[in-house]
């Protein structure tokens, strides 16, 4: 009764706690095995005949001192060289999902009535009663802008531009991208065919080239009348990509200012309501540069429950939801201030606290004739959310013969932390191995996937060294636990649906009971306790010429979308 408490206890936590053309380009890369999701198919190089090896219950040391091993100890067990495969073909279904050019083709449509009048369509939302619409008639616009910014920024530019095209309409418009999040077709395609010029930029600190971008977006807001149509296409990523200093900031105050909240483990949306402060974009003042012309937003979400202003700082919504005052103090509580650990510039500090006098003119609100017309000026509609890249993962899953248990979309905390409650739900999912009288009280049956979504943290000394993300980190965090307590034909998975994971080539990682074993008995000097220590879960993983079976760094390369992260937990 009391494990079964426990494992109640840890289901409860974690819920509690938590809050283009990417089907043509997106692969998985293990090792020297390269799988097309064109083909909606993996196939790797495996020996799925082997027999299940002997399971190894090492106990729990804080150190890496060198042991004797049996090769057998560490080697996978054929349930986890199928789990292995089978957790990443549940993480490709979830990146096919959220598709942002798929997902505008869905949602949007341009429609003739009678011989002449056209009528943009778009879809607002899905119930049991139908979709709501909303329609633009386009007789009403000489000229049309899309203006997208985040790492999906090139995908929806394109499925907007060949929407909008057919009404033969004049269109121009700026993409900001990621670096590499664009084909050179696809920057191709976007200037010759629609008059859209695609600018890269650096993520997640912004460089002299985000502002450029940025500020050729807002002056095409400024010239846009009341016979513009501005659609502006938002993704994850956006607050950095998009990125214009308010005077007097610089440049180098707002990548100093993104690299301390990044270091002080602030979560993305509070981090938004400073950034809101600090910039000419943001915080609804794309909307009010474009004002009077109609805008349509098209948003991807990457933040956890969609808040449709917090998403890139939400250029073109109201921020009715934070002001100065919320702004300043967040830099109290994650040590912001002059004399804390994460010290914001001098200048940023200063703005914040003349704001917060009332010297300085706050975002927009409701009340701006921007969004307080009727009908409105200003529209959004989500076109894709993590929700969806979750339910697909559950979809493939229950496909493979598991039974599916969606966790929720609201995972946050600590990566170390929550990796710790997915370890213990596993543990007592495995117990039905044995029969130890807790059938009747588990969540699923065996094999069982346990599948989350949302986004962890990762909270950095300000002198750490060390390489990895928040879902590398997850997996690290989980690996030791399970050599901790010995369970095995456990597979855990994290993955950001974006494919880069912190300042690395990997979009997370996927671990087993003995992967730290097999790790750090192949690999002279590596040891898991100390990659945690120091957050060095990438350079703990990656291995360039492991094979398949021990390859554990999850490698697609950029997605062309961004809905946050994917973790998945699946037991035999």
């Amino acid at each position: 009764m009391k494990r079964n408490f426990l494992f109640l206890f840890a289901m409860v936590t974690i819920i509690a706690s938590s809050s283009a053309f990417t089907s043509r380009r997106l692969m998985f890369r293990i090792s020297r095995n390269y799988v097309s999701a064109a083909t909606h198919k993996l196939s790797f190089l495996l020996n799925k005949n082997g027999h299940v090896l002997f399971r190894h219950a090492s106990k729990s040391t804080s150190d890496c001192s060198p042991m004797l091993f049996s090769s057998s100890s560490f080697e996978m067990t054929a349930n986890e060289i199928q789990m292995k495969d089978d957790a990443l073909k549940m993480i490709n279904a979830s990146i096919r999902a959220v598709d942002p050019y798929a997902a505008i083709k869905r949602k949007m449509v341009m429609c003739k009535e009678g011989d002449t009048l056209e009528t943009l369509v778009v879809e607002v939302d899905d119930d049991d009663d139908g979709a709501e619409q909303i329609k633009y008639n386009m007789s009403k616009y000489d000229r049309i802008r899309v203006l997208s910014v985040g790492k999906a920024s090139a995908a929806m530019a394109l499925a907007a531009g060949e929407i909008i095209s057919s009404c033969g309409k004049q269109l121009d418009g700026v993409a900001i991208i990621k670096d590499d999040h664009a084909t050179t077709e696809e920057i191709e395609l976007l200037k010759e065919k629609y008059n859209i010029v695609v600018r890269p930029a650096a993520h997640p600190v912004p460089d002299a080239r985000s502002v450029a971008g940025s500020n050729e977006i807002l002056q095409l807001a400024k010239t846009s009348d009341s016979r513009t149509l501005v659609v502006a296409c938002i993704s994850g990523g956006g607050s950095a990509l998009f990125c214009s200093p308010r005077e007097p900031l610089t440049l180098d105050d707002l990548m100093q200012t993104n690299s301390a909240l990044l270091a002080s483990g602030m979560p993305i949306e509070k981090m938004n309501v400073i950034r809101k402060r600090l910039e000419n974009g943001k915080g609804g003042k794309l909307a009010a540069a474009a004002f009077p012309a109609t805008v349509l937003t098209l948003v991807l979400s990457d933040i956890i429950g969609d808040p449709i202003d917090l998403i890139a700082s939400g250029p073109t919504v109201p921020d009715d939801g934070s002001g100065w005052d919320d702004a300043c103090r967040l830099v109290q509580e994650y040590g912001l201030e002059a004399d804390g650990e994460y010290a914001l510039p001098d200048t940023v500090l200063n703005l914040l606290r003349l704001g917060k006098e009332g010297q300085l003119e706050d975002t927009p609100k409701s009340s701006h004739p921007a969004f307080c017309d009727s009908p409105p000026l200003c529209q959004t509609v989500l076109v894709g959310n993590n929700r969806a890249a979750v339910m697909a993962a559950a979809n493939q899953a229950d496909q493979l013969g598991y039974n599916p248990v969606v966790l929720g979309t609201r995972i946050d905390g600590e990566a170390s932390v929550v990796a710790g409650t997915y370890v213990a739900m596993a543990e007592m999912l495995s117990q039905q191995r044995e029969h130890h009288g807790v059938g009747s009280y588990q969540i699923a049956g065996l094999p069982a996937a346990l599948i989350a979504g949302g986004e962890t943290v990762v909270t950095i000394p300000a002198e750490c060294n060390g390489k990895g993300g928040r879902n590398q980190e997850l997996a690290l965090s989980a690996a030791i636990k399970l050599k901790e307590i010995g369970l095995r034909d456990v597979v855990i998975a994290s993955c950001g649906t974006d494919g880069t994971d912190g300042p690395t080539d990997a979009a997370g990682a996927i671990v087993d009971g003995a992967s730290v074993d097999r790790i750090e008995q192949t690999n002279t000097g590596r040891c898991a306790h100390d990659a945690m220590k120091n957050h060095d879960a990438y350079h703990f993983f990656h291995d360039v010429n492991a094979d398949y079976r021990s390859h554990h760094l999850i490698q697609t390369g950029p997605t062309g979308t961004n809905v946050a992260d994917v973790m998945i937990t699946l037991v035999k």
